[in-house]
């Protein structure tokens, strides 16, 4: 990452006594000008506590990774302001407090693994070199510590990022797609690595396509559409707020017009749809639903809880 010359440096001790990680507010990140203008992010307000783990969600071009490029100092905002610890974004990377797995970026093909670790530790000083063998044992680099970048799968570059985002031992960790490329075995492993970073009070943000990993793994969940926030809550109860469970059952032989209107007219139960003789439904009371489906002669019965992706879905879509 390239910075800025600045010659009042924060320590790491005095960036990092606020319990507020990050705060962003009214942020706008515009490209072109005109009737070509992009808005990217569209007035955006976010805080994040020390030891929170957030997963950024959004369909393509949410403005997920401006965001992201944003906190990070890689790019200026339009207007608002982002702090980090109370600094500014790029004196906190150029401090270690903050560091990130991204997407774009390249490594040096000609450099082993083991290299390309060891040259940005030196860029952190002493400790971050010390710090090396643990990084390659944690990030499963060890076996491939002297293989050409050049060499290495997409999967196994993307660990390599992660070794570099770790040697400053970051109070922040940004993730951007940070288990594209990876096989099953080395998106488990990561996470595994992410969630004893967790419970140690790290604070991570991360940006991710793969639902069922922000379900898994974050705690609180923030959903972007088109440059703006529309949701923001602990997982769980963004699931919850969708409204019930959904229930799925084979219509009885007879009977099945009136029990179909009796669903449309009770009260808490929506989105009654009839498709090759199977009923589908939301219920607030899945209990009471499931009995009058029962009583009436219905079988084969499914029970669903909300999902993310079912809340991802009601909440950006058009």
């Amino acid at each position: 990452m390239s910075t800025a010359v600045d010659t009042q440096t924060p320590t790491r001790a005095a960036g990092t006594a606020s319990d507020t990680a990050v705060m962003i507010t009214g942020l706008r990140r515009h490209y072109g000008s005109g009737e070509r203008t992009v808005k990217a992010v569209d007035g955006l307000d976010l805080s994040i506590r020390r030891g929170e783990v957030v997963a950024l969600l959004g369909p393509n071009g949410a403005g997920k990774t401006t965001t992201l490029d944003v906190l990070l100092g890689l790019t200026d905002p339009s207007d608002g302001t982002v702090s980090v610890y109370g600094e500014k974004p790029i004196r906190a990377a150029k401090a270690g407090m903050i560091a990130a797995v991204l997407q774009t970026g390249g490594l040096l093909s000609d450099l082993t693994v083991r290299e390309t670790v060891d040259v940005i530790a030196s860029l952190h000083g002493s400790d971050a070199l010390s710090r090396v063998p643990e990084v390659l044992a944690r990030t499963d680099l060890e076996s491939i510590a002297r293989r050409r970048i050049a060499k290495c799968s997409g999967g196994e570059q993307q660990r390599v990022k992660f070794a570099l985002a770790l040697v400053a031992d970051p109070d922040i960790l940004v993730l951007d797609e940070p288990t594209a490329g990876m096989d099953v075995t080395a998106r488990r492993h990561f996470w595994d690595v992410m969630r004893a970073d967790a419970d140690a009070g790290r604070t991570i943000v991360f940006a991710t396509h793969y639902l069922e990993e922000a379900e898994q793994f974050a705690r609180r969940t923030v959903v972007m559409h088109r440059g703006r926030i529309v949701a923001d809550a602990p997982t769980a109860q963004l699931r919850a707020n969708l409204g019930g469970r959904t229930l799925a059952a084979s219509l009885p032989a007879a009977g099945a017009d009136a029990l179909v209107q009796q669903l449309e007219e009770t009260e808490g139960i929506t989105d009654v749809r009839v498709d090759a003789e199977r009923v589908s439904l939301r219920a607030l009371d899945s209990d009471a639903a499931a009995s009058a489906l029962l009583a009436a002669g219905a079988h084969d019965m499914e029970i669903a809880a909300p999902t993310l992706a079912t809340a991802f879905t009601a909440l950006t879509e058009d």
